[in-house]
């Protein structure tokens, strides 16, 4: 049931709405289980319901999640650290960290053959890794159409729940054998942009992507259960993941918590979406955010670090082609979506975050000082939500009672 609730300019009486709302996706086999929270100038909301799997163990509120692409929020922070040490520079190429992205090749065309190509009318830069503005990423047509899409899926980057596991310095010989898709700044393509950050941040600082992240983001901010595996001694509260059976409609299980790929430490420590925490944990980053950067006494960023990244930082032109990712009220910051346009309940100007294919959203809505964080094991099975999470968004802003 509920708790924490009655302040904070939340209604308690619609808060139990909600909670009767997700106990029906429960009750009714949307989801296994899920844990929301939802917090309001300093007051916090926290539902738990269903079980970690299928006819297990109920949910606990630390249970762990694999949180999918909110991922890429913490990694654009990391990279805006670096910024603010001047050790990286928005605008500047990134040769020198990344030779292998360097004097690119760009198609002809979408449809071009894969050798039919021109050279890039410039570098890649940070800020188009950031913006997902470099060139490469995700053709949202479905099936494949283009050479490049077939290519893609070649050299291991096909789009997909099963992500890349090759060591960093692979992943990178990978992507530098592919054209550009377009030209540098020139379109918005989902995804690869957070992978390259992940290599990128950690040879700038000399260390592994895990280490930076652990020493400046989740040491700092207590989060003491987010990382790239869980340890053994954990491993009881890591949630069973599930995806959809297309032929039978059950919900079969994609990822084991024992025998799956966060039993042990990956090869790749993937920063587009390789990360598992808790509801409380994320809850502490999304307040750092909501904050400006700050969570009590420690500073992540600065205040200007964090409304340059959650501002929209596209043009039409750059969402052409990948419109599922944003309707007409959405763009894109550095690491996070950036609602524009109020059209429902939820999709106030300003609030930002993101989901994570695997079942997950986070947004947060600085007009409202409002932070929202839904946690499933149940995959998505498009850009769009399911209607659990568009149910608990609705749920969380008619709760506001002020």
């Amino acid at each position: 049931m509920p708790t924490n609730s009655d302040a904070g300019g939340l209604s308690g009486s619609r808060l139990g709405r909600m909670h009767e709302i997700l106990s029906g996706h429960v009750e009714h086999g949307g989801v296994p289980g899920l844990v929301a929270l939802v917090s309001r100038r300093g007051e916090i909301h926290v539902d738990v319901m269903g079980s970690m799997a299928i006819g297990g163990t109920p949910m606990q509120r630390d249970s762990i999640f694999r949180i999918a692409s909110m991922t890429k929020p913490v990694t654009a922070v990391a990279a805006m650290i670096l910024v603010e040490e001047c050790k990286l520079r928005l605008d500047d190429p990134v040769d020198d960290f990344l030779p292998e992205l360097a004097d690119r090749k760009v198609l002809r065309a979408i449809d071009a053959a894969i050798d039919d190509t021109v050279p890039a009318k410039r570098a890649i830069t940070l800020r188009d890794l950031l913006t997902f503005r470099l060139g490469l990423g995700m053709i949202a047509i479905f099936p494949d159409r283009y050479p490049i899409q077939k290519a893609i899926a070649e050299a291991g980057f096909a789009p997909g729940p099963v992500f890349p596991s090759f060591p960093p310095d692979e992943l990178m010989r990978r992507y530098g054998t592919l054209p550009l898709i377009y030209q540098p700044g020139e379109r918005w393509l989902y995804n690869s942009g957070s992978e390259i950050l992940s290599v990128l941040i950690a040879r700038v600082a000399g260390m592994s992507l895990a280490k930076f992240l652990g020493d400046r983001i989740f040491a700092p901010l207590g989060m003491k259960d987010t990382g790239f595996h869980v340890p053994k001694e954990k491993r009881d509260r890591l949630t069973t993941a599930y995806a959809r059976d297309q032929a039978s409609g059950e919900l079969k299980v994609f990822d084991d918590p024992a025998t799956g790929k966060y039993a042990s430490p990956p090869v790749f420590e993937n920063g587009a979406a390789g990360l598992v925490s808790t509801a409380d944990d994320f809850n502490a980053f999304a307040q750092m955010m909501l904050n400006g950067g700050r969570l009590g006494s420690e500073r992540i960023l600065s205040r200007p670090s964090v409304e340059l990244m959650a501002s929209d930082q596209l043009t039409s032109e750059h969402k052409q082609g990948s419109e599922l990712f944003f309707g007409d009220n959405r763009g894109w910051g550095f690491g996070v979506s950036v609602f524009t346009r109020r059209d429902d309940l939820a999709d106030t100007p300003g609030r930002f975050g993101w989901y994570g294919g695997y079942g997950t959203s986070w947004y947060s809505d600085p007009s409202e000082g409002l932070t929202g964080i839904v946690l499933t094991q149940r995959m998505m099975e498009s850009p769009q939500p399911p209607r659990v999470m568009t149910d608990f968004w609705t749920s969380t802003y008619q709760a506001i009672d002020d």
